[in-house]
Order: structure tokens, then sequence, then C-alpha cells
């Protein structure tokens, strides 16, 4: 079975990594993470979904290249998306490989560009865009139902905050004015409150600032070795999202080693595309200490179960598929359980955070309230 030789497109890498790692991994492999970020210039999800079921039905209808991309150009309304299959169908019609087409357009990443040429080398092109479909329709589905079952809990908690953040800043400042022409001595709970909406005031602006510089910072920093490995730290440890977080990215794993396998990519290749195309620093780093343990002839489920983040139960599916030569089929098995799991404890945690969410910031509106009338009540008292 042919297989494709990556080290021919060899490029220093952005982060210090391995002799073995700089050999494996080159241009081409370097920006494989834009498959799973966002903003990053290349066709949306969904277009990419909508264009491999597409055209993998046509290729397995025995439909040739050019009349599959006639009939795909037909649904094609936005002039933009027409315009980039326009050219990906004329580099193809003057010589190219719809790999190479495809990867020059700049609009695919390039764990597309290696899956479609291993679909070519092996002729399975068709069976090839069925996994990407495949693929990235599991991948919407699954980003779909966290965002859905985290909108609510997040809308309320924003408008909540905005409320009280908007109550110390312009209302309680109105009552320490009248509180300031009776005079006396303020309870203490209204002295407190006024405390706080004083200091907001003063540093409200350089609040706003910081904040706006940590962004910035986050921003030019976060493709970092330091940061990623300190901020998926963070994350891991995080209550109610830390196991949430580590299974999201276990389910990419899962899925991107399915397909690469399931299309004959060998291990060692398998393992340095998804090293390259995931950020997520704990499967990075295991990754390039897995792939060195395999060239010293440790099988796969032994080389990740040195490392904590990976799950005894989905060492032990690795396991077994090794040991049936069916990887592909358990990495598929382990896809679709990880993401039921997330699924469940989203859509959990979003009926908890609910009324969690409404009580708190409830108290929090009520406590203001009782301080800044309090006073008011303990003045009619005394007349």
């Amino acid at each position: 079975m042919p297989s494709i030789d990556i080290s021919k497109y060899k490029k220093k890498p952005e982060q210090p990594t391995s002799p073995k790692k700089k050999e494996g991994a080159g241009d081409i492999l370097a920006f494989l993470n834009k498959d799973i970020s966002f903003g990053n210039g290349q066709l949306s999800d969904k277009k990419k979904e909508e264009f491999y079921v597409e055209f993998s039905t046509l290729l397995l209808s025995g439909v040739d290249l050019k009349t599959a991309f006639d009939l795909v150009l037909l649904d094609q309304k936005n002039s933009k998306d027409n315009k980039l299959f326009q050219e990906i169908k004329s580099n193809v019609l003057v010589g190219d490989s719809l790999s190479d087409a495809i990867r020059k357009s700049g609009k695919f990443s390039n764990y597309e560009f290696f899956s479609l040429r291993i679909g070519e080398e092996t002729g399975k092109l068709g069976e090839v865009m069925k996994e990407l479909a495949s693929f990235y329709k599991s991948k919407i589905g699954q980003r779909r139902k966290i965002i859905s079952a985290l909108t609510y809990p997040v809308i309320v908690l924003t408008t909540s905050m905005g409320a009280v953040l908007f109550m110390l800043k312009f209302v309680v400042p109105m009552f320490s004015d009248i509180f300031k022409r009776f005079g006396g001595e303020l309870p203490a709970i209204t002295a407190f409150i006024l405390k706080v909406s004083q200091f907001m005031d003063r540093t409200f602006w350089w609040g706003v600032l910081v904040l706006i510089g940590l962004i910035v910072f986050i921003r030019f920093n976060q493709k970092q070795l330091w940061w990623r490995k300190w901020s998926s730290r963070i994350m891991l440890r995080l209550p109610l999202f830390g196991d949430i977080i580590r299974k999201v990215h276990l389910a990419r794993f899962a899925n991107t080693m399915r397909l690469l396998v399931s299309t004959n990519t060998p291990l060692l290749q398998s393992i340095q595309l998804v090293q390259q195309m995931t950020d997520f620093y704990p499967i990075a780093h295991s990754l390039e200490g897995a792939e060195k343990e395999i060239l010293q002839g440790e099988s796969l489920h032994a080389a990740l179960s040195k490392y904590p983040f990976y799950p005894a139960k989905t060492v032990q599916l690795i396991r077994v598929g090794e040991e049936v030569n069916r990887l592909d089929f358990f990495f598929e098995k382990i896809a679709t359980q990880l993401t039921e799991e997330v699924e469940y404890k989203t859509s959990t945690l979003s009926s908890l955070l609910e009324p969690f969410i409404i009580i708190f910031l409830g108290l929090v509106v009520g406590l203001i309230l009782i301080a800044m009338y309090l006073p008011m009540f303990q003045m009619s008292n005394s007349f």
C-alpha cells in the first residue's frame, strides 16, 4: 500500500521539538492546528461538510472529477465559494491532483490535504471524502450541542452581572449623595456597598484597560509553548468544566485517529499529523513521547498509558484495537462514547447552573437594594 512521504515538506517549526519531530514534520504540517481553530481564513466546517458529502456521493456513483465539480458548482450561490471551487476545478483540469488543487486554494487544512492525497494514491478518494464529511458532521454536531447547552446559563450570567455592575456604577452613587445630605452613621452593610461602588468608580476604566491588555496578551501568546502548557493545566483543573474539556479533546483525538487509520495511513504518520494539528499541550506532548517509544518497539496503548491525561478505559480500548488489528473501529467507539458523555455532562451542567446563577445573582441584587433602602427606613423611624 503506497504511503505519503511527509519528510520532503520539512520546515523549521515554530516551537522547540525533538530531532525526530523535525524530520517527520514539515511546513505542510505547520498549520494543521487551524483545522480546529476559529477565524483562520479557511472555509467553514459546515461548507466543508456539504462539499465532501456531495463530492463523495458523486465519486462513489462513478462520476468523473470534472462532472462532479460541474454539479457541485450548480449549488454554490455564494460568489466567493463559487470562485473558490472554480479555481480548484481549473487547477485540476490543467493537471493538478485534487489534493494539490485544494492545498493551493489555502481554504482547506493540510490535514485534509494529506487525507485526500492518501485517497488518491490508494484509489479510495470517494471513501476518504465520505470519511471527511463524517468527521466534520461529528465535529459540528458536538460543537452545536455544547453551545446549545451552555448558551442560556451564559446569557443569564452575563445580563445579571451587567445589571449588578450598572447598579454599582450608576444607581448606588445616587443614593450615596442622598446619604451625605442627611449625614449620620450608615449601617455596616450600606457602608460596605458604598465602598465597593466607590472602588469600582475609581478603577472602572483601569479595569477595562487591563481586560483589553489581557486579551491582547493571550492573543499573541496563545501559540507559545509555555502558554499552552500553563493554560491547559489550569483548564483541566477547573471544577465541573475540567473533565468536559478533557473529554472534548480526547474525542477529537480519537475521531481524527480513526479517520487517518481508516485510510491506511501508517501509525507514526497519523501520530505526527494529529500532533501537529492540535494546540492542546497534553495531547501534543504525549504524542511526541509516544512517537519515540513506538520507534523503540513500544505499542501505542503502552506509550499512552504513561500519561495520566488518557483514562484507563480509553487506553484499554486502544489495546484491544491493536490486538485485533481494528484500531479504526475502536477509535470510533472511543470518540462516540466520549462525545455522548460530553453531551450528557454539558446538558446536566446547564440544568444545574441555571437555578444557581439566578439564585446567587438575585441574592446579590437583593443585598444591594436592602443596603440602599435600610438607611431610609432607619431615618423614617427616627421621625
